[in-house]
């Protein structure tokens, strides 16, 4: 008799489902990739998340961020997504922060609880906040980079931070770290030039990107949690 999880564990075995069940995931933004990471690691059997967004949904958001449509504008992400999760895993633990993360609150999160850090925002300083907790405590965590302005995902690659390329959000984030002598960070980000058809200041995009960005950092912290580096080499 096949439950929810039972393609999962003819893939990776009962072991390492475990282990995927037990994580402790801590989320920060619920948009077009943070939203699609957090879709995919509850779709893959994690049970436990603590999510982290100020936003709500706009109408804006629609045209790439999964939680996004007309039922749903006006409302809070965090509120959205624990009703979502919940509705595919009954069994999910869900913790949710309706707040934007910055160097002053950084402290009211106690990062030694998590098996992971996914970090899905675009502002430089909160980014930095997380990423220096996160190293000081040497708790695992995946940054992820700009999607704005690109629209080809297969120039989508993992790489540390230090060999990035093209990326102005990872040149921004290069400096800092390099202040602070974080030698390290694991990341994805797209060698795509960025493109725009318009004079409006604000980063655009559409599905393509963030969505795909938002699932490799799902399989990363899967493989990551799971040990499965050296077994998911291509030929």
């Amino acid at each position: 008799m096949e439950n929810t999880f039972t393609r999962t564990i003819w893939l990776i075995g009962e072991e390492k489902y475990e282990i995927l069940k037990n994580a402790n995931i801590l989320i920060f933004g619920l948009g077009g990739v943070g939203g699609y990471a957090l879709e995919a690691l509850a779709r893959s059997g994690v049970e436990n998340f603590t999510i982290v967004d100020a936003d709500i949904v706009n109408p804006s958001n629609i045209n790439r961020q999964i939680i996004a449509n007309n039922n749903s504008i006006g409302q809070n992400k965090t509120e959205i997504f624990k009703e979502r999760l919940l509705s595919i895993n009954n069994n999910i633990n869900i913790d949710i922060r309706t707040m934007f993360v910055s160097e002053e609150n950084i402290d009211t999160f106690d990062f030694n609880k998590y098996d992971y850090i996914i970090d899905a925002i675009d502002s430089v300083k909160s980014k930095i906040a997380i990423i220096k907790k996160a190293t000081d405590l040497n708790i695992k965590i995946i940054s992820a980079m700009g999607a704005g302005n690109k629209i080809n995902p297969t120039f989508l690659e993992v790489s540390d931070i230090y060999k990035t390329t093209v990326d102005p959000l990872a040149k921004a984030v290069r400096l800092q770290l390099k202040k602070l002598k974080i030698k390290k960070l694991k990341v994805v980000y797209s060698k795509e030039r960025p493109i725009k058809a318009s004079d409006v200041v604000a980063p655009s995009s559409m599905i393509f990107v963030p969505a795909t960005m938002g699932l490799i950092i799902a399989s990363e912290v899967t493989k990551d949690l799971i040990d499965l580096k050296n077994e998911t080499k291509g030929a």
